[in-house]
């Protein structure tokens, strides 16, 4: 009897998780596996009128981009964009909920709905005011720079801060989620852990270190792979604001594959950028989960 019931147990999970797993097949396994495909072939424009116009090249575009000049820029962008973008964003989120999280915090749920505002906001809307407060001659940040003797600065124009610029956008736009992820996880550590410390003498930061840094490791590490992972595939913010420029500076892999695919055509091309992201951002979330476990 019990083996019976065991099988239907199974039969049943099979039959919840069936839906969830077709799904998973058609919209994520199927065109991950086309990509691969498209990316050994030089399916462009007139591949789109003409199947048979698509060959079958192997490693050609992979090899092809190796040697591009913009492909390499492009992915030292997005480095950048995750090496200094992605440790920030985490920073600036854990701080705000600490802050919400103090139980002096007043107007909580205000501060909350203000935070959590960017994220929800659409980026054409954000562009238009982040556009004028980098504005060279009218933008609100050169005018408080110009206060304390600072020449103005075209922050989009000039190479060096364009890239920046956009991390800077970045951060304020996408802070709000993971603040309300570390929010939650702070509010699942014992207050007696605190009273214990603050007992035994620990000042404010002894407690910040031996007690809220381990409590929030499960939440740091799922917050850090999924700003990590988000850093990689960041399009939107130098599309709307430099479209990738000047001269390249804030061109990402995402966009680089963007311009490959919608503006030139070469699909096998931008495939392959599409599966070296896919196979950089793995290897990364695998080293940040390897440090993880080394260091509990």
């Amino acid at each position: 009897m019990s083996s019976r019931y065991e099988q239907a147990k199974t039969r049943a999970a099979w039959l919840f998780l069936t839906p969830a797993l077709v799904l998973l097949g058609v919209f994520f396994l199927l065109p991950v596996v086309g990509g691969i495909l498209l990316s050994l072939t030089d399916f462009d424009l007139y591949a789109v009128a003409d199947f048979d116009a698509a060959r079958f090249v192997g490693l050609a575009n992979y090899a092809q981009l190796l040697q591009d000049g913009s492909f390499w820029r492009a992915l030292t962008n997005t480095l950048q964009f995750v090496v200094i973008g992605g440790p920030l964003s985490v920073l600036v989120s854990l701080g705000a909920a600490m802050l919400l999280d103090h139980k002096a915090a007043r107007l909580r749920g205000v501060l909350r709905t203000v935070y959590f505002a960017p994220v929800v906001t659409t980026l054409v809307s954000v562009a238009i005011v982040w556009r004028y407060l980098y504005h060279p001659k009218y933008g609100l940040l050169n005018h408080l720079l110009g206060l304390v003797g600072i020449g103005p600065i075209d922050w989009l124009g000039d190479a060096r801060f364009a890239m920046p610029a956009i991390i800077l956008l970045a951060v304020w736009k996408n802070f709000g989620y993971n603040m309300l992820i570390f929010l939650a996880g702070l509010q699942t550590i014992p207050a007696e852990r605190y009273e214990a410390a603050a007992i035994d003498g620990a000042g404010a930061w002894q407690r910040f270190r031996h007690v809220t840094v381990p409590g929030l490791a499960p939440t740091a590490l799922f917050v850090g792979v999924t700003t990590m992972i988000g850093f990689f595939q960041l399009f939107a913010e130098p599309y709307v604001m430099t479209q990738g420029g000047p001269l390249g500076a804030t061109r990402s892999l995402v966009l680089l594959m963007y311009e490959e695919g919608f503006r030139w055509w070469r699909m096998g091309v931008s495939s392959a950028v599409a599966v070296l992201l896919l196979v950089i951002t793995l290897v990364f979330t695998l080293l940040q989960l390897r440090l993880r476990r080394s260091e509990t």
